[in-house]
């Protein structure tokens, strides 16, 4: 198992010879869905989604109904590639196999709409990695690895540690890191190392490019 981080959301997932890219969106490099087998989609905002980085390859993309509803809209020519999934269905994506979580994006403010998200538990192996997109609902089952968003317009810094110690996956890879500067981060990354190894969870914030193994 390997899992890359490609930037803010976007993750590489690799494992005896398949290749999933969760996520590329604006904030994350062009190569990317370089090499990608199959390309998971959670929601349609930009730093999750870019048509360009879908353009890119010629992967297989999974994604919610909201997605390829965008899709259909900004670039047709890859619907042939798309396929939807519902939240809870369990599928195959390039032979792993990947589970959908969850229904909606956490609430970003009560006046605006909510808009759809899932999450998705994926399987390498004897591991198991769920990346939540941008909602804090549990993967209803004990997962590996978290990948946990740890800044956002629709979330504080106590409402990401909780979310890793409901979750209890032994350990946990921060994303959706754009969103704060480095100072900010650096206080978010102190809280995390203050509370989840109190329980046996370890936490890692990687560079763009960098591993977990």
């Amino acid at each position: 198992m390997r899992i890359t981080k490609l930037g803010h959301a976007c993750v590489r997932l690799q494992h005896d010879g398949a290749t999933v890219v969760l996520d590329p969106g604006v904030f994350t490099d062009a190569g990317a869905v370089d090499g990608a087998d199959a390309v998971l989609i959670t929601h349609e905002h930009p730093d999750h989604y870019l048509p360009d980085h879908l353009r890119a390859t010629d992967a297989r993309i999974f994604t919610i109904d909201a997605v390829a509803a965008r899709i259909r809209e900004d670039a047709p020519e890859l619907l042939d590639r798309v396929t939807v999934v519902a939240p809870g269905e369990s599928f195959e994506a390039a032979g792993l196999p990947v589970r959908a979580v969850g229904e909606l994006h956490a609430v970003i403010h009560s006046e605006l709409p909510r808009f759809h998200n899932s999450g998705y538990v994926i399987g390498l192996g004897s591991e198991k990695v769920f990346h939540p997109g941008d909602a804090l609902t549990g993967p209803g089952e004990q997962v590996d690895v978290l990948l946990v968003p740890v800044s956002a317009p629709w979330m504080r810094a106590s409402e990401g540690i909780d979310f890793a110690r409901e979750v209890r996956a032994p350990r946990n890879v921060a994303i959706h890191d754009r969103v704060y500067s480095d100072a900010g981060l650096g206080i978010v990354d102190t809280h995390m190392f203050t509370f989840l190894p109190k329980e046996g969870l370890s936490y890692v914030r990687l560079a763009d490019g960098d591993d977990l193994t």
